[in-house]
């Protein structure tokens, strides 16, 4: 099966790439690179997939997603959990998902104790601050897992469709594709004709870009063998406050 591979950039150049184009795509070696980790390190990370709960707020009626999330605040390079919340998005974002509150369940504790958990936080907040060259410090941080599964024949990684999330910056991993077809990556331009479409294979592999410009999908995902699934992290990263229902953090 032939998977249309994305452009990779080298982390010396990520934070101009991204300025430059919106987005950039990280190999799996630059990303331990750019966290300061192993990629030793990122691998251990990717049993956490297992066994997660499912998403009991998909309003399509599909069960072909588990999730976890929880929430950090990157401030002067200290990385700080924060007490746990839900996820909110307005309308004008997720027509599909928004207005609501999700409370899903925390991540788990052995996860987020990992020095690799941290590094990875703390390198997304340092590009962003390089990426946007200002004084900006503190950085809010939602992380999701994400497993999407074949079980009932299609599994929809993006069921809101092409969208922007209403924050400054989107870092979606790809920790695992196991015995599946499908899940293209799109991403393009919110305000212009520029785009490009690619799959991401490559377990811890990274796609970064600049929500406030570009919008993304990834296509639903069909079984191969049994028990296909897409395995994602998602980091969104947003200046000074979370996204809430009253705006209150």
């Amino acid at each position: 099966m032939h998977l249309l591979s994305p452009h990779t950039t080298p982390v010396a150049a990520l934070t101009h790439t991204v300025q430059q184009k919106g987005y950039a795509v990280l190999s799996a070696s630059s990303v331990a690179d750019w966290a300061g980790c192993t990629l030793q390190a990122l691998h251990a990370l990717s049993p956490d997939w297992d066994g997660m709960p499912p998403d009991n707020y998909l309003k399509d009626g599909g069960r072909y997603r588990r999730r976890l999330h929880s929430s950090f605040v990157c401030d002067q390079g200290t990385l700080t959990p924060v007490p746990h919340r839900a996820h909110w998005q307005p309308l004008d974002y997720n027509a599909l998902h928004g207005g609501m509150e999700r409370w899903f369940e925390p991540m788990r504790s052995n996860t987020l104790a990992t020095p690799a958990w941290t590094k990875l936080l703390t390198a997304l907040a340092h590009t962003a601050s390089d990426v946007r060259g200002t004084a900006q410090t503190k950085w809010c941080i939602e992380a999701h897992q994400f497993r999407i599964d074949t079980t009932d024949g299609i599994g929809r990684p993006t069921p809101e469709g092409a969208h922007r999330d209403g924050v400054d910056f989107v870092a979606v991993f790809m920790v695992n594709r196991v015995g599946i077809k499908g899940g293209e990556t799109r991403v393009f331009e919110a305000n212009g004709p520029h785009g490009e479409r690619f799959t991401l294979s490559e377990p811890w592999s990274l796609m970064l870009l600049d929500d406030t410009r570009m919008i993304h999908e990834s296509t639903p995902i069909q079984p191969l063998a049994e028990g296909g699934h897409r395995d994602t992290l998602v980091l969104t990263c947003r200046a000074d406050t979370f996204q809430d229902a009253d705006q209150g953090l």
